[in-house]
């Protein structure tokens, strides 16, 4: 659990950062990274869904 939730806060920084350089500097290639890093945070906020309801089970 402690491997996804560093993979999750990595992934937000690059979003964060990508996110940033197309707001404050227009850059177009970022704010495709920022919503390619969305689309991985889902997927890991939905497995820490997961992991997060079978250690409470336990």
């Amino acid at each position: 659990m402690k491997e996804l939730l560093e993979q999750i806060n990595a992934q937000f920084e690059a979003f964060s950062a990508d996110a940033n350089a197309q707001l404050e500097n227009g850059n177009k290639a970022a704010g495709t990274r920022a919503r390619k890093a969305t689309l991985e945070m889902t997927k890991l906020m939905k497995e820490f869904r997961k992991v997060s309801l079978e250690a409470s089970k336990k």
